[in-house]
């Protein structure tokens, strides 16, 4: 096991507890003996406990009645040091009885007290301790008062006057083990408050004669060897006999301050006692688990035996009995539920505990189920429990599932902060941009007014040139001299031009050659004082004004008929007292730079409300499909809630009396999540319960907060039996709100054609739509594409050259490119074969695209690509599918699957065939469609693969909110007026009469597979019924275009106001189709899929189709469809009809027109619903990821 570690120095205990991170250490007694120079050794382990660890029991002992006699005689063994100041034996704290008992032994046998032997039980032998100054003992502080005098004595008198026993780090056992202690802490205590009266006078003297000793030169030592001489001994019992009426003297004071401390003072000292007894406690219960486990050849155990989450635990290593018993420095490595949260590192430091013990303290938290560890030396020596590490369990807490859900509530919050980060981040980026495009924006609107400017300053010099003060008996102004704003008179001679004969005459004006337009209209009176001809007007001359423009006229604006323009030219006078000219341009350039301004603002804030509003109307439209989607299976399939959230719990429904387990006794349910690939695995069989609606079953499962998809099939038993997988791609339903997201899957498209730099019919547009609605979804698309001499690479972004290779003796160019946002390989065979000038139409048509499908997979494979679906399409490229399976699947492209889409079975039979069987799920365009061809030859073998997809439409070419063509950008909530400004704008295009009629539009190509008979007779219908028929559409066959030439031109001159016939290709004009007619008709003979129903819908416009493929799934009749269209999430949106004759096309068209005609409100109401309903590729691409996943998954 490799681990990097940043090794430390060691670090003394203060440091230890001071450590900042994840784990919280408490330092605790019991553990390190401290010693502290202001201690006060007020309360003592009570002695007579026997105490144990690692095996052995440590007997203390001293006279019950310390106070009253004479101590027995001890050997005390003198430390080299000086000696303990303060340290003396407390008495064993006891109940009455147990005194009274005390007192009468002691009169036998001259002792007060049991000795260890007694306590330990018979034939057990107690060793002896000895006080060693070297080792520390901790204290607490006394709050008695000490008197300064007993302080002197009590270092005069020997600290070893009694036997003593005092636990010590590093002794040993040298009469085997001792007894351990009976009297648990609870009688501790009561003995402690009962007995106080008979230790008061000992513990009394030891606080006070102790008050101010160091507590430093404390220490205990093990061992009794009986090196002084008795005349010692007895000299210091003579000499603290001597003391004892001094002290009960003092103690007399001592009691009496006593007394006088309050309950709070007396509930402290209650409150110390009890610590110091749980920490005596802890160290028994430490030591006797040192014992214990070093007896078993244990080298390691935990304190508390129990761990539990949040608390401070602590670790025991013995290191002797480790591989790390060499080592002088011991480390503990490790992290919570298997090495997955909370990692820590810690010293471990050597213990008191008899043996090689060493410990650390660490801090389990809330969220752990188990703790993993190892112990090494800080480098590269590791005790890993012989590569099984150690693991202790944590209980009372989380489970594992428990953990896992908080991990991914982790996560959770997580991601939702990455999210926020993120959206600032595209925030302050795109603000930026905006602050970059608005100053780049400014800068062009400054160089525009500037240009303008100087254009409109050279035209006006131009006309300053022929202004003047006065025209000699035409005109003059009074006073001659003026300035803006002031009132003048303009006087007239009415003789001297055109209006001599005027019964009135008007001035109308302007200023600086009409800058603002008409700025003023006055009309003239006669001048009593200049003459009969002259005539004048009272004008105020415009601010800013430097010249003046003015014509005469016999009339007020919008009423004259007649003028004198002074010959076209205009009169102009100059305004002599006006502002300095270029103070005038400066502030007009900037008045124009302001203008452009505001109305850029304007443009741009009308498209970024347009903007938004577009992509509000996506997303709430793919919100619906995915509603739909949910809905579509509802009679077999459906959950509770519809949206299925992660972390929720939902309730699956099943009607059984729609699938092949109809009639079965029982239903078993089967269940996982993210297309069975979660870390749960699959979920235990439920059996289904009956439900309250009807012949519904239902089963409750926990959604995990990981899921992405919910995967579940049913069963007729639990263990095997009959299963309903929906025909082997089983039922998904998407989870919502989860922390894991749906891997993105590799799909590479072979195709020939691709909208719009090389199409030719439907392919293109599918091969492209298909793969943009996919690539929305989250997914990796690439296209490889031929690159023909003929694309059209206006369309194509970032079209360079990528690579080479060499595939049959031909080398392949490699181009790339952006088209529609998605990434296109372009491969150019160095042989000519693409440079045709053309897509389809060569003799050798199979040979090129043959060599180009083997090209494309060695392109893949050289390239290192590995994608997990190739698509291909049509006969053009159905020879990957063996090639693949034949070449390419065991040599790099082993987790490949190849999904086939045939767009028209009419052509290329005999490929399309041998690509089903190679396929490994095969796909029409259209439901309806699959079942009708399933009897062909080249489909009847394969039918458990194939499925029927119904084709989209691209909602961004196909928009009526954005649509260039048509005169009013509409939606459905105000569908009537939009479509109303269409019909009006397409009737004055065509010529037709406007009026309020009801129009029925075709746009098609003429063949036979689109019903030209069938066309032919709509026409002359609609007519009959006072409609209006617009008809946009070529024939490939010359004879059938001379048709409808003949016919155009006989309607032309019959029905000039309500028919035209264009018989030939207008992208505009069919825009303004769609959005102009009331009606679509598309009454083909057969028809795949169809994407002209479609696209009438978007636009607002009803269908008028027959029940054929495409036709027939995707508009349901408004009279006999509902039931049909509510199975599909649908309303009814359209008119259909049986049949190949003209009585089918009457009975659906007359209805239509009826209904246009007789319920408008109705009509305009199913308008604007048929806009809402969504014919995009977001419902296809959805099926389209069930057949990848299906193919994936290998069934």
């Amino acid at each position: 096991m490799e681990v990097g570690l940043h090794v430390q120095s060691p670090v003394s205990c203060r440091g230890l507890f001071q450590e900042r991170g994840s784990l919280k250490i408490k330092p605790f007694s019991g553990f390190f003996l401290h010693h502290r120079r202001t201690s006060r050794f007020c309360q003592f382990t009570p002695l007579g406990i026997n105490y144990s660890a690692g095996g052995i029991s440590h007997g203390i002992t001293a006279s019950s009645d310390f106070s009253r006699r004479k101590p027995r005689r001890t050997s005390v063994p003198r430390s080299r040091g000086p000696g303990p100041k303060g340290f003396v034996p407390k008495t064993p704290m006891e109940t009455s009885s147990q005194k009274k008992d005390s007192r009468n032994n002691a009169g036998k046998d001259g002792t007060g007290t049991a000795t260890s032997t007694e306590l330990r039980g018979p034939g057990k032998k107690q060793p002896e301790v000895r006080i060693d100054t070297d080792q520390k003992l901790e204290v607490e502080h006394s709050h008695i008062k000490i008197v300064e005098e007993a302080q002197k004595e009590e270092e005069e008198i020997p600290s070893k006057n009694k036997q003593l026993n005092v636990l010590g780090s590093g002794q040993s056992t040298e009469n085997g083990s001792l007894g351990r202690i009976d009297d648990d802490v609870a009688l501790l205590e009561e003995n402690v408050i009962i007995s106080r009266s008979d230790i008061e006078n000992a513990v009394g003297e030891l606080c006070s004669e102790g008050a101010e000793r160091d507590a430093d030169e404390v220490a205990g030592g093990l061992g009794s060897e009986g090196s002084e001489s008795d005349a010692e001994d007895v000299a210091d019992e003579v000499a603290l006999e001597e003391k004892h009426s001094d002290i009960g003297k003092r103690n007399d004071i001592f009691k009496n301050e006593s007394i006088e401390k309050d309950e709070t003072g007396t509930k402290d000292d209650s409150e110390k006692l009890k610590l110091k007894m749980e920490a005596t406690k802890r160290k028994q219960e430490i030591e006797a688990l040192a014992y214990d486990n070093f007896s078993k050849g244990n080298k390691m155990f935990v304190y508390p035996q129990v761990v539990k989450p949040d608390q401070d635990v602590e670790v025991f290593l013995n290191r002797s009995l480790s591989t790390l018993k060499n080592e002088p420095d011991l480390l503990i490595m490790g992290a919570f539920n298997d090495w997955r949260w909370k990692q820590f590192t810690r010293r471990l430091n050597k213990t008191h505990l008899a043996g090689d013990w060493w410990s650390c303290l660490l801090h389990v938290p809330m969220e752990a189920y188990k703790m993993d560890f190892v112990f090494f030396n800080g480098q590269s020596i590791f005790d890993n429990n012989e590569e099984k590490d150690f693991c202790i369990p944590v209980e009372g807490g989380m489970d594992i599932i428990a953990f896992e859900d908080f991990l991914l509530e982790e996560k959770r919050r997580e991601l939702e902060k990455l999210a926020e980060e993120q959206a600032e981040k595209e925030r302050q980026e795109e603000e930026q941009r905006r602050r970059e495009a608005e100053k780049a924006a400014s800068e062009a609107d400054r160089t525009q007014a500037k240009t303008e400017t100087g254009r409109r300053r050279e035209i006006f010099q131009q006309v300053m040139k022929k202004a003047a003060r006065s025209v000699e008996n035409i005109w003059y102004i009074e006073p001659s001299e003026f300035k803006g704003e002031d009132r003048v008179k303009l006087y007239y001679r009415k003789s001297s031009g055109p209006l001599a004969n005027a019964k009135e005459l008007w001035v109308h004006g302007g200023y600086n050659n009409w800058k603002d337009g008409l700025s003023f209209a006055e009309r003239l009176v006669n001048s009593e004082t200049k003459g009969a001809d002259w005539w004048y007007a009272e004008v105020i001359v415009p601010d800013r004004a430097i010249l003046l423009d003015w014509v005469f006229a016999d009339g007020p604006p919008q009423e004259a008929t007649l003028y004198d323009n002074n010959h076209q030219q205009d009169f102009h006078a100059v305004v002599p007292k006006c502002i300095p000219e270029e103070l005038y341009w400066a502030k007009e350039e900037h008045l124009i730079f302001t203008k452009l301004q505001e109305e850029r603002m304007l443009r741009e804030e009308a498209m970024r409300a347009k903007a938004e509003k577009t992509a509000r109307m996506k997303a709430e439209t793919k919100e619906r499909t995915l509603k739909n989607f949910l809905l579509s299976q509802k009679h077999i399939v459906y959950t509770e809630p519809l949206d299925v959230q992660a972390g929720s719990t939902v309730t699956v429904f099943y009607n059984p009396a729609n699938t092949v387990l109809n009639g079965k006794p029982e239903v078993w349910f089967r269940c996982s999540f993210n297309r069975w690939t979660h870390r749960m695995g699959t979920l235990p069989p439920q059996k289904m319960l009956l439900a309250d609606n009807g012949p519904h079953v239902k089963s409750t499962v926990r959604v995990p907060l990981d899921a992405y998809m919910m995967d579940f099939v049913f069963s007729e038993r639990e263990d095997d039996g009959v299963f309903d997988n929906k025909n082997g791609t089983d039922y998904h339903i998407p989870v919502l709100g989860g922390v894991a997201k749906e891997p993105p899957m590799h799909i590479v498209h072979i195709a020939v054609e691709m909208a719009p730099i090389a199409k030719v019919g439907g392919l293109g547009d599918v091969v492209t739509s298909l793969s943009r609605a996919v690539q929305d979804l989250n997914h990796n698309v690439n296209i490889i594409l031929p690159k023909y001499d003929c694309l059209n690479l206006s369309n194509v972004k970032d079209f360079h050259y990528d690579r080479g290779f060499h595939w049959s003796g031909t080398e392949i160019k490699v181009w790339f490119g952006k088209v529609e946002g998605l990434s296109v390989y372009f491969l150019e065979p160095q042989n000519g074969l693409f440079s045709r000038g053309c897509v389809y139409g060569c003799g050798d048509d199979g040979q090129r695209f043959g060599f180009f499908c083997h090209a494309a997979l060695e392109f893949l494979q050289q390239g290192g690509f590995h994608p997990d679906i190739i698509h291909c399409h049509d006969w053009s490229s159905a020879p990957v599918a063996w090639l693949f399976k034949d070449y390419y699947m065991h040599y790099g492209l082993s987790k490949t699957r190849i999904v086939f889409t045939i767009h028209n079975l009419e052509f290329g039979a005999p490929l399309i065939g041998k690509a089903m069987a190679y396929s490994d799920k095969a796909t029409t365009v259209s439901h309806t469609y699959s079942k009708e061809v399933a009897g062909n030859p080249a489909i009847a073998p394969h039918l458990h693969k194939f499925h029927g997809i119904v084709n989209g439409i691209d909602p961004d070419i196909w928009d009526p909110c954005n649509d260039k063509f048509i005169p009013v950008s509409y939606t459905s909530e105000n569908v009537v007026e939009g479509k109303r400004a269409a019909k009006q704008a397409l009737q004055q295009r065509l010529g037709l009469e406007i009026s309020d009629l009801p129009l029925v539009g075709i746009i098609t190509r003429l063949t036979h597979q689109k019903g030209i008979h069938l066309i032919k007779h709509a026409i002359w219908r609609t007519l009959e019924r006072s409609g209006q028929v617009v008809l946009l559409g070529s024939a490939p066959d010359p004879r059938i275009q001379n048709d409808f030439v003949n016919l155009a031109n006989q309607l032309h001159s019959s029905h000039g106001g309500h028919a035209r016939l264009c018989l030939t290709y207008d992208e505009p004009l069919s825009h303004l189709i769609y959005a102009g007619a009331d009606f679509i008709l598309v009454p083909s003979i057969f028809e795949p899929c169809g994407l002209t129903q479609l696209i009438a819908m978007r636009y607002g416009s009803i269908p008028v189709v027959r029940k054929t493929g495409g036709l027939y799934d995707t508009v349901f009749d408004v009279d006999h469809d509902k039931d049909r269209a509510e199975a599909q999430g649908l309303e009814p949106n359209g008119f259909n009809f049986d049949g190949a004759d003209s009585a089918g096309v009457d009975y659906a068209l007359n209805r239509a027109i009826s209904a246009w005609y007789d319920s408008r409100d109705w009509f305009n109401s199913l308008c604007k619903k048929v806009m809402e309903q969504d014919w995009s590729w977001n419902r296809p691409a959805l099926d389209y990821m069930e057949l990848y996943h299906a193919a994936r998954k290998g069934k």
